[in-house]
Formats: structure tokens, C-alpha cells, sequence
């Protein structure tokens, strides 16, 4: 509404003011006009070199490296055409597999989605598996076994390349391969690639176990400082880097006089009892 050249509210005839694209009155904060337009520029870069107009980065962790459409869902919809809707997302999806090779890195690429997402995994360790798993499809490693045996033994063996703490039966257990699998596809990559795993250091585990058994900082300091003889001395050369850490914690939940009992640091760690007690009676 314009009244002598100044233009007023039309509620409450306020003067109006324009800010940050919108258009609102001063006196009862009617938004009159809004502009949400982005003036801003067309592309996004995702790294120094590349921009893209339009749609996400590519990435290894899709079978079609993330360039492939989506047919959604919409519930406001009649019953007729979401059956029509669902038979077209079925042909969608197979459309976007024609190959058994491009069918089964999507199940592959599905399996190592899932277990990175249980296990907390960062996305740099989704994506690393991803690339490890197609490596192997294309030397021809997946002949004769499980694609979900294979992906397994992808992420676990990222983990081990990335020092990050995950134990074979963390793994195991997020997995729909049981750990012998496991085991047998993680040498059969091992061998392959030649991966550049090396030892784990114990004290990696060392935060992760102490959270989950409620104990309190003085002790996981001191069994840091146990991890660090263990490792200097050569006690942890040759053993599960699991067990070790578990016996460290309670060989300083001892020391400290804190209770914890053989069982539950075994249980954490994933190792028997006497695996534990072994490195306790080692450090002692």
C-alpha cells in the first residue's frame, strides 16, 4: 500500500523496513515481502581444484559413484499410483545394475555401509573399504566366496591399516559372516594387496575399554603407562593387542585398588581369562 510515496503496513499502516530480503513492518513485525532468493554464485566446490554446478561429490562409497537418481516416496498419493511408483523404483533399480558385477558391488557397498555405521567408523574408513572392496572384484577375489565375507574383511582390514581400534570379533559381531570367515577373507586380501597393517598398539584400546567399564582416569593412566612397558619390553610382541590392553587395566585396577574382576575385563576385550591373566601375571 503506497500513502504519499512511503509505503505502509497494510495491518497496521507502520512503516515498513527492508532487512536481510524481508520486507517487515516496524510497528507489529508483519513480514509484508520476502526475496529468498540465493544472488550468491552457481557452483560449490567440494576441493581446490573441482566445482560443480549442481549435486553432491562423487564418491568411491556408490556403485555409480553417487551419480545415479533416487525415485522417492509420497504417502499423499492414491493406492493406484503408489503401487505404479513402486513397480517403477523396482525397474529403477535394476536399471541402475544392469551387470552382475555392478549387482553385487552394491551389495557390497551396502554390507560395508552398514557395518561402518554400527561400529561408529569415520566416513575416510567407509570410503577406504569401498575402494579396497572393488580392488578385489576386479582381481577376481570374490570367486568362491561371499560378497558380505569379502566386505567384511575390507573394513576390518582398514581399520588395522588405519590404526584404529576394532577387534576381529567387534567386527565379527556387526557382520553377517561368522569370525572364522572373516579371518580366511582378511588373508586372502592380505595376501593379495600386501596390506600395510602392522601391530596395534594396545593403548589404542585402552580408552574405549576403560569407558565401558566405568573405570576412572588414574586407572586408565596407569595402565597406559603398563601398555608402554608392555610394548617396550616386548611382553605385547606376538599377542592379541586386545588382551594385552584388557590385562593392563586390570593389572592397574589392582594396583589402584579399584574393583574389577578378570571376567569383565576379558569379556570387553574379547579374550579368555587366561589370555588376561597371562599378560597380568607378565606384568607383575
Amino acid at each position: 500500500m503506497q500513502t504519499s510515496g512511503r509505503r505502509t503496513c497494510p495491518e497496521c499502516r507502520g512503516t515498513l523496513r527492508t532487512e536481510e530480503q524481508e520486507t517487515v513492518c516496524t510497528e507489529c513485525g508483519l513480514v509484508v515481502e520476502a526475496d529468498r532468493i540465493d544472488r550468491g554464485p552457481e557452483w560449490r566446490a567440494f576441493d581446490e581444484e573441482t566445482r560443480e554446478r549442481t549435486g553432491a561429490p562423487l564418491t568411491p562409497a556408490r556403485h555409480d559413484m553417487g551419480l545415479s537418481t533416487e525415485i522417492g516416496h509420497d504417502a499423499s498419493v492414491s493406492a493406484g499410483k503408489r503401487r505404479r511408483l513402486t513397480r517403477m523404483r523396482t525397474q529403477h533399480r535394476r536399471a541402475s545394475a544392469p551387470s552382475k558385477v555392478a549387482r553385487n558391488r552394491r551389495e557390497g557397498f551396502g554390507e560395508i555401509w552398514r557395518m561402518t555405521g554400527r561400529l561408529s567408523l569415520p566416513d575416510t574408513i567407509r570410503d577406504r573399504a569401498c575402494v579396497l572392496f572393488t580392488s578385489a572384484q576386479e582381481d577376481d577375489l570374490l570367486r568362491g566366496r561371499s560378497i558380505e565375507g569379502i566386505a567384511t574383511a575390507a573394513v576390518y582390514a582398514i581399520c588395522r591399516i588405519a590404526s584404529i581400534s576394532r577387534t576381529l570379533a567387534e567386527v565379527a559381531a556387526v557382520s553377517r559372516v561368522d569370525r572364522g570367515r572373516l579371518k580366511n577373507c582378511y588373508g586372502v586380501l592380505n595376501r593379495a594387496f600386501e596390506l600395510e597393517t602392522g601391530p596395534i598398539d594396545p593403548a589404542e584400546y585402552l580408552p574405549r575399554f576403560a569407558t565401558e567399564l566405568g573405570l576412572d582416569a588414574d586407572v586408565e593412566r596407569r595402565a597406559r603407562q603398563l601398555a608402554a612397558r608392555a610394548t617396550n619390553e616386548g611382553i605385547a610382541a606376538g599377542r592379541n593387542p586386545a588382551g594385552v590392553a584388557g590385562g593392563c587395566l586390570y593389572t592397574a585396577a589392582i594396583e589402584t585398588d579399584c574393583s574389577l574382576t578378570q571376567r569383565a575385563a576379558a569379556d570387553v576385550a574379547g579374550v579368555a581369562p587366561a589370555t588376561l591373566r597371562e599378560t597380568y601375571h607378565r606384568l607383575r
